[in-house]
């Protein structure tokens, strides 16, 4: 998968591999059908994941990859537990988002049962803030500024700020979750986690909710920290 200096429309963060997937994946399809420029950063290699291994879980994110049609998914490295507000973990994140100057980013809810989904939530916002001022590590590249800023729900769901419907593109959602079938599913080597105890089903039904408020069957919801600008309501 090319990972040159193309230029995106949505840049996704998520901690680790599946994160972008729970909350945003529908989205994400329906723009790459559109033609729009999509990509995924996870931070971590989820290193610590009480099931499957990193190389195996990168395998299936490229499944997932495959599976959404996404441009280009990026791994920073940074520590499974170990995402944390510096200089150190905010600067490859405006490296990249400078690098692809992205109308649209991604990012969790900021309210989630697991830290490092908080933690890349403000990371991020760090990031974005930064990525604009020209003379914080002018070496990155040039400032830039991202349009919209969107938090996606993982574990957490409250109402919505936006909705999308994703009913059309829902069944290829579900394809990119069970790619992940290390934490999705229950093996004969595998620990209980939350994950593989009927968690998809629980996301489905979280974005059928979503869906029933705005009257369609599937919707991904999102959450704003501050209004988002519009020249006309439509």
């Amino acid at each position: 998968m090319a990972q040159d200096n193309i230029k995106l429309d949505i840049l996704a963060f998520g901690a680790h591999p599946d994160d972008v997937e729970i909350g945003a994946a529908g989205v994400l399809i329906k723009h790459v059908q559109r033609g729009d420029r999509v990509a995924i950063c996870d931070l971590t290699l989820a290193e610590l994941s009480s099931n499957g291994t990193v190389e195996r879980r990168q395998q299936e994110a490229q499944e997932a990859n495959r599976i959404m049609g996404i441009h280009a998914r990026f791994n920073l490295k940074l520590p499974d537990r170990g995402i944390a507000i510096s200089d150190k973990q905010i600067a490859p994140v405006v490296s990249l988002i400078r690098q692809h100057q992205p109308r649209i980013v991604l990012a969790p809810y900021w309210k989630d049962r697991h830290p490092d989904h908080e933690w890349t939530s403000r990371l991020v916002r760090e990031a974005v803030f930064n990525a604009k001022i020209r003379r914080y590590h002018s070496e990155l590249g040039d400032a830039h500024q991202v349009d919209y800023v969107y938090y996606y729900f993982i574990n957490q769901f409250e109402s919505p700020d936006l909705a999308v419907d994703v009913t059309d593109c829902y069944e290829l959602k579900q394809h990119a979750l069970m790619a992940y079938e290390s934490q999705f599913i229950m093996e004969n080597e595998s620990v209980i986690t939350p994950l593989n105890q009927d968690y998809v089903q629980r996301v489905a039904a979280r974005d059928q909710l979503i869906g029933q408020q705005i009257g369609v069957r599937y919707a991904e919801g999102f959450k704003v920290r501050e209004p988002v600008q519009k020249d006309y309501l439509d």
